[in-house]
């Protein structure tokens, strides 16, 4: 990732080696579904196991240069294994606050490396208080998504390496599992950083949200015509990624989707793990369950004449299905 340090924080970084993640042709999988040029981007090869460790490379590089001494996260699992573990390499302290049904190996991580774990009944939206509640008389550095500037740097690199692998082009469409977002909103801005440097034109790949049904706000939004989301209550789903009832940047998402002419899309959590299957057994790509979500997305959007055969399209896969054992028992249940 740091191979791009010209736009990336100016501080000696505390990294992993995260970043240039494989840009893969998924041809059996398009074969089948009818596209001739679709490609997985599998962030879930970085360090941690997710594309988190892009943005948590860049946050705590920044937050150990100027000083902050403990670092406070609430997560869905992820992005707190990776802040526990960038925190490690940087002798920090963290306190990681996650929902009480977060997947197991989300919590065994954030424990191996050290931090500070705390369990809260709810979602991460409850986590998120209780880190605001608390920061203060604590003493903690708030790491929470777009509460410091740093997290959506890194994450933009994801941008700048499709860039690259794609020789200096852009592709038609990008489909990204959306949770808070950060990691569409970085790519956005790393589209208009290379048209800023002349590497681009005016042109932008159509940008695509996917979430879960049972936790769709953007979505909803999008639909409505809405310049930011509603509170989604009783959010559920099996994506821990997607379980977010309103992300803070929801207005910057919905604009970047409408701007590129892009679209929302719901995929329930049957349809994510049935994809997950097809990604691994056509693929070879263990998969999150958000990852399987874009395999969702792009079919409903074929069946619907919104993206073409020929188009050139990127899914991501946003994490390793290895954090996912839960799901995944329930994903292959029915082979037995």
């Amino acid at each position: 990732m740091w191979r791009y340090e010209e736009v990336l924080p100016g501080a000696t970084p505390v990294t992993l080696g995260e970043g240039m993640t494989p840009l893969l042709h998924a041809r059996r999988m398009g074969a089948r579904m009818g596209f001739s040029k679709l490609f997985i981007k599998d962030e879930g090869l970085n360090p941690t196991g997710s594309f988190k460790a892009r943005g948590l490379s860049a946050a705590v590089t920044m937050a150990k240069a100027l000083g902050a001494k403990t670092l406070a996260i609430p997560t869905a699992g992820n992005a707190g294994g990776a802040l526990a573990a960038y925190a490690a390499l940087a002798g920090l302290h963290c306190v990681i606050a996650m929902p009480a049904d977060t997947p197991a190996a989300n919590v065994m991580e954030c424990r191996a490396f050290g931090a500070d774990v705390r369990m809260i009944n709810g979602l991460i939206s409850d986590c998120g208080k209780f880190i605001a509640e608390n920061k203060t008389k604590e003493g903690w550095f708030d790491f929470s998504t777009l509460k410091e500037p740093y997290r959506i740097e890194g994450k933009k690199t994801m941008g700048y390496e499709l860039w690259e692998e794609f020789g200096g082009k852009l592709p038609d469409v990008i489909v990204y599992p959306t949770g808070g977002g950060v990691g569409l909103i970085g790519m956005w801005k790393a589209f208009e950083e290379m048209e800023e440097m002349g590497w681009i034109g005016l042109e932008r790949p159509r940008m695509v949200t996917v979430q879960a049904a049972g936790c769709a706000p953007v979505v909803e939004a999008f639909e409505k015509g809405g310049e930011s989301s509603e509170f989604w209550n009783n959010a559920a789903t099996i994506a821990s990624g997607l379980r977010v009832p309103k992300a803070l940047g929801d207005f910057l998402i919905l604009s970047a989707l409408r701007a590129s002419g892009g679209a929302a899309v719901a995929a329930t959590d049957e349809e994510m793990l049935a994809a997950c299957r097809d990604m691994a057994s056509l693929e070879g790509i263990f998969a999150a369950p958000e990852g399987g979500a874009t395999v969702v997305a792009i079919q409903k959007l074929l069946t619907r004449k919104e993206v073409k055969p020929d188009e050139t399209i990127v899914l991501f896969n946003t994490g390793t299905g290895y954090k996912y054992a839960e799901a995944w028992q329930a994903a292959l249940a029915d082979r037995k």
